[in-house]
């Protein structure tokens, strides 16, 4: 009908339905509490000896059971998360850090530049990481920071490489030649419009690196080149356990479940995470 007002056949925006967090995530959420609480809800001291109790199967006083010098093994679970748990975030935080320097500052300045850290990145992407880190750790006797340093400088790699391609993209992008034909320097650049857009990307890397990272340190205690013990780590727990795998399997189920479901619960967030979809620059 000629003149007639237009109907408008789009219905009111709805607000945004809330999602419960996926199980995963609460997972993750849940043994970060746990693990932060430690000695306020584990049900002994770390080091309190059971003699009485050595090897003590799984039972209604001792969850987990108890080790071969009488300890409690939940209460090691425990505490050995806290320190699995900050080395595999900050090492990842670390390499995300690395990464996003290298790369951002490829990405944005080209050339020759570009060519000297790429090969760099792929230098030490030939270079087997694992052994690299045994090494190290077998001269340097590392303790917990060491350990986050050693992993986190031996992983950005991967991380570099995606922010890089990442970069290129956005500064191929109208709204940055804009503001660099206006005089905007690159480090402004930098701040205001390459790091906004490269925090999803980065965030997906840095959770799936927390996963790679616990298994790392996880491994390597195994081989009796991690947290020393005293200090209770899931690797070592399991590297104390090899021995007695066939007569007190508890000792490795319990660690190595947990070792499992952490790096599991990473993974899934993180592709979780990829699946989101991100706004669209500007």
């Amino acid at each position: 009908m000629n003149g007639a007002a237009r109907v408008n056949t789009v219905g009111p925006v709805s607000a945004p339905r809330w999602r419960m967090p996926s199980p995963a995530l609460l997972f993750l959420l849940v043994l970060i509490g746990g693990a932060a609480i430690a000695p306020l809800v584990a049900p002994y001291a770390p080091d309190a000896l059971d003699l009485a109790n050595r090897r003590g199967t799984p039972s209604g006083a001792h969850w987990f059971g108890t080790d071969e010098l009488g300890r409690d093994v939940l209460t090691r679970v425990l505490t050995g998360a806290r320190v699995s748990l900050a080395i595999g975030l900050l090492s990842a935080l670390t390499s995300a850090l690395v990464g996003t320097l290298v790369g951002s500052v490829a990405g944005m300045r080209g050339r020759w530049l570009d060519e000297v850290l790429m090969r760099i990145t792929d230098a030490m992407l030939c270079v087997p990481r694992l052994p690299l880190l045994m090494l190290a750790a077998a001269v340097l006797q590392p303790n917990v920071p060491t350990l986050v340093l050693l992993v986190g400088l031996t992983g950005w790699m991967e991380t570099a490489r995606v922010i890089r391609a990442e970069t290129r993209s956005i500064m191929a992008r109208e709204f940055v030649q804009a503001a660099q034909a206006i005089g905007a320097s690159a480090p402004r650049v930098l701040v205001r419009h390459v790091l906004p857009a490269v925090v999803p990307t980065l965030t997906v890397a840095t959770t799936l690196a927390i996963g790679r990272a616990i298994l790392l340190e996880s491994t390597m205690s195994f081989f009796g080149v991690g947290v020393q013990p005293p200090t209770a780590s899931w690797g070592n727990m399991l590297y104390q356990a090899q021995s007695t795998m066939s007569t007190e399997p508890w000792l490795a189920i319990f660690p190595g479940l947990f070792i499992f479901l952490t790096v599991l619960a990473c993974n899934t967030v993180g592709d979780s995470l990829g699946r989101v979809p991100s706004r669209s620059l500007r």
